[in-house]
């Protein structure tokens, strides 16, 4: 089934990671993630334009956990082409175009009709 299948593949991994803005949740290298604060639902609502310059985390099986992440805060949400993407808290979760590991670009900053912001390790937007 759906579920086995996700369990062998190899899931996107989670981290925190200390940054300018406190601790806050990253990819496996320790590149930052944002929340769109305008998406109110799992429902992802950047396409187009928006996801290139803030592409969606993706993942092909279940989110892992890494170091200071809370596994039970991970999840995905389906994308209109199909893909998964993760979400932790609930909040889809995207990198910014320019950013690096260690170097956080566009917290809040205000694109495509919402702010970008970095999530803390309880899943919530760093204010």
């Amino acid at each position: 089934d759906a579920e086995d299948a996700m369990a062998r593949g190899r899931g996107a991994t989670v981290q925190v990671v200390s940054s300018q803005y406190g601790r806050v949740i990253a990819d496996r290298r320790g590149e930052a993630l944002y929340l769109f604060d305008k998406e109110t639902s799992k429902g992802s609502r950047c396409y187009g334009a928006c996801a290139v310059a803030w592409p969606p985390v993706l993942t092909t099986a279940k989110p892992r956990a890494g170091k200071g992440a809370d596994a039970t805060e991970l999840g995905t949400t389906r994308r209109r082409n199909g893909k998964l993407q993760v979400t932790y808290n609930g909040h889809p979760l995207y990198y910014y175009k320019d950013d690096e590991p260690g170097r956080i670009l566009c917290h809040n900053v205000d694109e495509f009709g919402g702010l970008w912001l970095v999530v803390n390790p309880r899943g919530e937007a760093v204010s």
